[in-house]
């Protein structure tokens, strides 16, 4: 009786620990697979085969396969912005040097061998347009980029930072794509040219535009 009542308190105590482990294996091969070979194309038995873990334990921690893609993509949208504005920030400087950093450690990330793009891009790719599911994740995760570069380019002195902002993450956009169609890394070399042509055009105000009636009494 007593061996029994200590074992099963030994078990409970253990589970918690068990079941973090098995999340932890389960998410890191989802990734993995996800990202390499795609969503779709990625089944339950390739991911518990990958995570050495049973079917059943991936209901229980996730209830459903989207679910699955659903921590994935938070999970790796975190560890991406935490990586990417520790290393734009990372030495200090002021906004413009920082913001300048921007292309420099895309280029460090699209040479690794395993980059396969962004997951968010990806995943909407995937997926029928219609649906938000994957959208709302990603638009979420591009809202926490584009806040910290917009701060850094008031602080810079753009006249509109929201815009400078957007037209920057639009370049980040197309060279993460263009990387991972081409497999060449300098292509973060040729956006950060075309990135640097809008530094100084971005500090200068804008005339304003003329009314209606400004435009009727001319």
């Amino acid at each position: 009786m007593g061996k029994s009542a200590s074992r099963k308190k030994g078990a409970a105590a253990f589970a918690p620990a068990d079941d973090e482990s098995a999340r932890g294996r389960l998410l890191n091969a989802a990734t993995r697979l996800f990202c390499k070979d795609g969503i779709n194309a990625t089944g339950i038995d390739a991911i518990i085969d990958e995570a050495g873990t049973a079917k059943t334990t991936l209901y229980k921690l996730f209830g459903s396969k989207t679910n699955l893609v659903h921590a994935v993509l938070e999970s790796e949208g975190k560890q991406w912005r935490e990586w990417f504005i520790g290393a734009i920030e990372s030495g200090g400087g002021d906004a413009q040097t920082k913001l300048m950093r921007i292309f420099p450690a895309l280029k460090t990330w699209f040479a690794e061998d395993r980059f396969y793009g962004c997951p968010f891009i990806n995943a909407v790719a995937e997926h029928d347009k219609d649906q938000k599911q994957f959208r709302n994740i990603a638009l979420r995760h591009k809202k926490v980029v584009l806040a910290h570069i917009e701060r850094l380019a008031a602080e810079m002195g753009a006249a509109e930072p929201a815009l400078f902002a957007h037209q920057l993450a639009l370049l980040i956009d197309g060279a993460i794509v263009a990387a991972m169609v081409s497999r060449d890394p300098g292509v973060a070399d040729t956006a950060a040219l075309a990135a640097g042509s809008l530094f100084e055009p971005a500090k200068t105000k804008r005339p304003k535009r003329a009314g209606a009636a400004e435009l009727a009494a001319v």
